[in-house]
């Protein structure tokens, strides 16, 4: 007897499980079309948007329009830069998939975080400072971050293990780029 067809939102979060857990056939659970990759990218931009208005309606000025804006580019320049590179490196027919699978993906960091969160809890109630738990949880998270863009480049794109490295590397400092640059520039100014 075969089993009833999953819905496509069971279908990602078994993807993200799998994906969180290093398991490469989590990939293969999400789409690889351009309706996939705009239906994982609508939720990372709706909250920060709606976060945005309403600073700006609360009284927030010309700063809250210019955090919005700058959380947007943080959300919009890996797709941008990661298809840039993919088709540099004959990759592009897998980056769909890739940004797709990155996008969904986003969602497992905070669920990570506090998971750390209630470990480091405990950890400050057996005598740990609070600075010390503060730095580990972190480097905890980014270090699992990096991991993860890692696995879903290496996977996903099916790079080497260092070209991914490279992959990851180039993504994140182009992305602080885009979003750090413009504000030091204005400081200046």
């Amino acid at each position: 007897m075969s089993q009833p067809p999953r819905s496509k939102t069971m279908t990602v979060l078994t993807g993200i499980f799998r994906v969180a857990r290093g398991r490469a056939d989590g990939i293969l659970l999400f789409g690889d079309t351009t309706q996939a990759f705009l239906s994982s990218l609508a939720p990372l931009i709706a909250f920060p948007v709606v976060g945005g208005l309403l600073m700006v309606f609360g009284g927030g000025g010309i700063r809250a329009v210019a955090d919005l804006l700058a959380t947007i580019c943080a959300l919009l320049a890996p797709p941008v830069l990661s298809h840039e590179i993919a088709r540099r490196w004959g990759r592009e027919d897998a980056w769909l998939r890739y940004a797709t699978a990155f996008n969904w993906c986003q969602w497992v960091l905070p669920v990570i975080g506090a998971i750390m969160l209630i470990l480091l809890g405990f950890a400050m109630a057996a005598g740990l400072s609070q600075r010390t738990a503060s730095e580990a949880f972190l480097l905890g998270l980014a270090v699992y971050a990096m991991w993860l863009h890692w696995f879903l480049v290496r996977r996903g794109l099916a790079l080497s293990g260092w070209r991914s490295v490279l992959f990851v590397i180039g993504v994140n400092i182009g992305t602080i780029g885009i979003v750090i640059i413009p504000r030091l520039l204005t400081r200046t100014l």
